[in-house]
């Protein structure tokens, strides 16, 4: 089989959504190594000297990365269409909406069927008709969770029957359980202290992730815990303001912002947290996987894609992601200990057991050998 996938980006950013993508080529990559099947990706935004450890010749990338955003735009369109015409290609895949028009014309073009990858929010609500076409004319889409499936064909009149899901998958061998690294309790000043983390974008457009629903749940939990901490990974235009809520609160001594974190850093910062916490509205959320792969305890929405690593809330709390009286209480039974969802073996146990890298593999062999 010769499979030809077009994503936006894969290695320009870090992201959960260019985390899964990685994940997906890893699983293809070995695919392709043991059926020696012929895969070439087409990448519009990265770049030919990008940091890529699957570029190791099994598949072929092609970097279409310009300055000139038009230009991008402009060779995808050029060399993707030259492509499919020299080169034999069985089955399209497209990795993000923006892209399943384009996908869609080629498809009937050169009569080849496609599949179209989806997210979370990119397809929740209703989308412009060329998109919802594409959608609809795809021969499959997948998406990661049971919710966000449900919602894009609620959205946009796709068939149930249409959707599969291909869920994400956390490396156990990584994301290991293990003692509070001292060197980051003295870094970030957590001696003693009950540690609530979250691992998440701060971006103006990000509020969602619930960063500023823990702060507001800090002081009903601090008179529980009076030596509770909140350590906040990662960055954006967003951080001026949570830094003015905690202060405003009084809990600006409480609330560390870590910055960003590299990826091969962020387990022994799981490790540094008693409770993994974002009340958010995720596709699915990855980092719900690494927190419980690292035996912690996670607290997460509940009208969202985190019902799947969470296993419908047998592995985790939860909560209404912007309702802060719940999102405190809950922080202070999880804190408690008591509850059976505190125990880190059986959490790491049990999410391994669903979402480990081989149930990825195993899940797109499946779903390769289905295709039309």
């Amino acid at each position: 089989m010769k499979y030809t996938l077009v994503f936006l980006e894969v290695f320009a950013q870090e992201g959960g959504i260019q985390s899964y993508v990685k994940d997906i080529l890893t699983a293809f990559l070995q695919i392709a190594d043991s059926e020696h099947c012929q895969i070439d990706v087409f990448l519009l935004r990265d770049k030919l000297d990008c940091e890529n450890p699957l570029d190791t010749g099994l598949i072929k990338f092609h970097y279409l990365f310009s300055k000139d955003i038009l230009q991008s735009r402009y060779n995808l369109v050029i060399n993707l269409f030259a492509h499919l015409l020299t080169q034999k290609t069985d089955y399209l895949f497209c990795g993000h909406i923006n892209l399943a028009p384009l996908i869609n014309l080629y498809s009937k073009l050169f009569h080849i069927p496609y599949t179209v990858l989806t997210y979370g929010k990119e397809v929740w609500e209703t989308l412009p008709n060329s998109k919802i076409k594409a959608l609809q004319e795809a021969d499959q889409v997948w998406t990661i969770s049971r919710y966000s499936g449900d919602r894009l064909c609620a959205s946009n009149q796709v068939s149930p029957e249409k959707v599969k899901i291909l869920p994400c998958v956390v490396e156990g061998t990584i994301f290991t359980p293990g003692e509070k690294p001292p060197e980051l309790l003295e870094k970030y000043g957590l001696s003693d202290a009950k540690v609530l983390m979250t691992v998440a974008r701060l971006w103006s457009g990000d509020i969602y992730k619930g960063v500023d629903v823990t702060i507001r749940a800090l002081p009903q939990i601090l008179a529980v815990f009076p030596q509770v901490k909140y350590l906040v990974i990662g960055r954006g235009d967003d951080q001026p303001r949570l830094a003015q809520l905690a202060k405003e609160l009084g809990v600006e001594n409480q609330v560390i912002f870590a910055g960003f974190v590299p990826t091969e850093e962020l387990v022994n910062h799981y490790r540094v947290a008693d409770a993994y916490i974002m009340p958010s509205q995720e596709g699915f959320g990855i980092v719900y996987l690494e927190a419980l792969s690292c035996g912690i305890p996670v607290l997460a929405g509940n009208s969202d894609g985190s019902a799947d690593p969470l296993q419908d809330g047998r592995l985790g709390w939860q909560i209404p992601h912007r309702d802060v009286h719940q999102v405190a209480l809950a922080c202070i039974n999880i804190l408690e200990g008591r509850d059976p969802r505190c125990n880190g073996q059986w959490l790491r146990q049990e999410t391994l057991a669903k979402f480990g890298r081989e149930n990825l593999i195993n899940h797109l062999k499946i779903l390769l050998e289905n295709l039309n």
